[in-house]
């Protein structure tokens, strides 16, 4: 078994486009380049470590590192320019507690850390990804409310 592949090498793209994304301004153009390319490569290096057979435990940990440090980046990037109200504060809280006890419980009970590939979440992802692409044209509250809605309905 090869750990280098091009699946995983597109997914040390995403890594390095959102490393690159602490190095742009937020909402500029570069931000969004590469933000869209990160976000497209998350989409593309499964479908391609499924069709060339060279998915790997490891390409699927590394993919999970990957969209941890591409989540992190946004965070970090988007948080201090939006205002964001109390209530999404406390959404964000809730389903993030929700998540990791789900991990939480499937390491318990698999002894390895397990992610559902259901098609709501992939929608759900879908969504949070175009969300702040977004967010010069909706208002953060909508497009938010759209996004805990969904979550807390059952979509992740």
């Amino acid at each position: 078994m090869t750990v280098f592949n091009l699946a995983n090498g597109i997914t040390l793209f995403r890594i390095l486009c959102s490393l690159l994304l602490l190095f742009c301004a937020p909402l500029s153009l570069p931000f969004y380049v590469l933000y869209t390319a990160a976000g497209l490569s998350d989409i593309f290096d499964g479908l391609i470590a499924r069709k060339t057979n060279t998915a790997t435990k490891f390409g699927a940990k590394l993919d999970a590192l990957a969209d941890i440090v591409f989540a992190a980046v946004c965070l970090i990037k988007l948080l201090p320019i939006l205002n964001v109200p109390i209530w999404l504060y406390i959404w964000i809280a809730v389903i993030t507690f929700i998540k990791a006890a789900n991990i939480a419980a499937g390491y318990i009970r698999q002894k390895e850390f397990i992610s559902v590939h259901s098609v709501m979440n992939k929608l759900t992802g879908g969504m949070l990804f175009v969300f702040p692409l977004t967010l010069t044209w909706i208002d953060l509250s909508y497009g938010a409310a759209c996004l805990c809605g969904c979550n807390n309905s059952g979509c992740l």
